[in-house]
């Protein structure tokens, strides 16, 4: 099982209020036992249990793992679903994938304006452990189309929707290696204001195939593209 640890700085931690229940009182540890805990930032640590409190369960450090970080880097921006536990899903199976940054623009055919990211970031970090990822993708607060799109980017920018038969694919356009930023519009699509800021701002028209495919579908299926381009 993997615990959670934002800073696992010193020889001894005690690990949050939910990581302590878990270890205690579900998986019922006791003084003695190894576990391992992810600072989500490249790192998995060995560990033992030095006094198991369900409150404030305290752990001895006894040994670090570095993993090396992707050579590529994906940035999926969605707009929030009107039913959050589909974002929710994105989340959750996009960090079982590989993902390293998520935004949520919000639109102007956006049926949903308000996003509890505390909530995501539980869910991230959910996905993190179950999936044993030492790495925790940076969760950016819900923010206008318009200021979003004037965000400096590294690498490739691109915008799913199907303007016409000639908007090309997404796969057509890249390379391996790069760093990627991918708008994903509403349940509604952007609107045409919406693709012009997109286009000034250097956004390029990509499809993700012929079918039309629910927001968090796509953002997933963009998502598993990119990996599988980088894994090859």
């Amino acid at each position: 099982m993997l615990f959670f640890h934002s800073s696992p700085d010193e020889k001894t931690i005690i690990l949050n209020p939910d990581e302590s229940r878990h270890a205690v009182k579900v998986l019922r540890l006791n003084k003695g036992d190894s576990i391992q805990i992810t600072d989500g930032k490249g790192s998995i640590y060995q560990a033992n249990i030095i006094q198991p409190d369900a409150r404030k369960c305290l752990v001895e450090i006894i040994d670090q793992k570095r993993y090396p970080s992707d050579p590529y880097r994906i940035h999926i921006a969605i707009s929030p679903t009107k039913n959050i536990e589909r974002t929710q899903w994105f989340v959750e199976k996009a960090i079982e994938i590989g993902i390293h940054e998520i935004s949520f623009p919000i639109c102007n055919r956006s049926e949903r304006k308000v996003l509890n990211v505390d909530k995501i970031h539980a869910k991230a970090v959910s996905a993190i452990k179950q999936s044993l990822t030492p790495f925790l993708p940076k969760i950016n607060d819900p923010t206008s189309f318009e200021k979003l799109t004037k965000n400096n980017y590294d690498g490739d920018k691109f915008i799913a929707h199907l303007e016409n038969e000639n908007t090309p694919e997404l796969l057509s356009k890249i390379e391996k290696d790069r760093s990627y930023t991918i708008l994903i519009g509403p349940e509604g699509d952007f609107d045409d204001n919406e693709l012009s800021l997109a286009r000034k701002a250097g956004f390029i028209m990509v499809k993700l195939g012929n079918k039309r495919l629910r927001t968090e579908t796509a953002a997933l299926h963009a998502c598993s593209l990119l990996n599988g381009l980088n894994y090859q």
